[in-house]
């Protein structure tokens, strides 16, 4: 009788395979993490799924450990690229505070989508208000929500410049306020000058359009013109902030990125900002230059599908 069982090749085969498929895991991630370099859709939604795509790597690499070690050199490919591409969107150490800096003076800045027609305007205002904000940011504003974010800020807040969706409240007075509108026929952005007692403070409001599979051009217009406009504002600190409808790492954020820096959260957490039950991607961003972070962190607020983003600045 003639035994045809070879029990030692089959045990084999389990780690081959095992290493053939985490092998091709890592090509197919590599791939992905680097089209999140490619300008338009493709670069968008690398960009959104990008933080995410961290927990497959290291998956692949806890697999790896387990079931076939000679593969982890090549998991390592992608896991270094993806660090690169999530440079942007990593969090940052806290600055020092005014204790330990005599730099300049600190501002606050809060920035929040309240969401049209939801009917909380009044709560995210009053809310952002008791963050001893010094300037408050709102976006995504309709009439009802506009008059009532001017009910709730107009007593601690003074001076505000509103125009189409956006608005800015301010403890100090403003000046040289106009309306942007980047490239589009319509106005979702603003810039005005915050006289800070130390030295005035050049601040952008935006409400990027939105982003939808296969239209992102308004977006990807209004983010290459607001990057145009801070490249050419003679004035020495810029803070801008707002819903950009683009994750941190995204491509149509590199002109920007090439003017101003983009503010990383400080609080240990990747800043995510949307949507509120249970925050996936960050699109409310900002962007400063010449001006120090000391806190960059995020706050709920009122009934908005956004998180708010609050940045003290010196």
């Amino acid at each position: 009788m003639i035994d045809v069982e070879h029990r030692p090749p089959r045990a084999r085969r389990g780690p081959t395979a095992a290493a053939r498929w985490l092998a091709v895991g890592s090509v197919v991630m590599l791939l992905v993490v680097a089209c999140g370099w490619i300008p338009g859709t493709v670069g968008t939604a690398v960009a959104a799924a990008l933080p995410w795509l961290g927990l497959v790597l290291l998956s692949l690499l806890v697999a790896a450990v387990f079931l076939a070690r000679r593969v982890i050199i090549l998991i390592l490919v992608p896991a270094l690229l993806w660090i690169v591409a999530m440079a942007p969107a990593l969090p940052a150490l806290p600055g020092p505070t005014g204790s330990e800096s005599a730099s300049g003076a600190e501002l606050t800045v809060v920035s929040q989508n309240v969401r049209a027609r939801s009917g909380g305007a009044t709560a995210s205002a009053t809310e952002l208000a008791q963050s001893d904000a010094d300037v408050i940011a709102l976006v995504e504003l309709d009439g009802d929500s506009l008059s009532a974010a001017q009910d709730a800020l107009a007593t601690e807040y003074p001076h505000s410049y509103t125009v189409g969706t956006v608005g800015v409240w301010s403890r100090y007075p403003l000046t040289n306020a106009e309306p942007l509108t980047l490239g589009l026929s319509w106005k979702r952005a603003l810039r005005v000058e915050v006289q800070v007692p130390s030295a005035p403070v050049a601040v952008y409001v935006l409400h990027a359009a939105s982003v939808r599979p296969g239209h992102q051009q308004d977006r990807d217009t209004m983010l290459s013109g607001i990057a145009e406009e801070i490249a050419a504002d003679p004035a020495e600190s810029v803070i801008a902030v707002g819903d950009f409808n683009a994750p941190s790492t995204d491509p149509s954020l590199a002109a920007l990125r090439a003017e101003a820096d983009g503010v990383r959260p400080t609080d240990g957490t990747l800043g995510f900002t949307w949507p509120v039950a249970f925050p996936l991607v960050r699109i409310d961003q900002v962007f400063v230059r010449g001006l120090d972070v000391v806190t960059s962190s995020t706050m709920r607020a009122g009934n908005s599908d956004h998180l708010a983003t609050v940045t003290r600045v010196r």
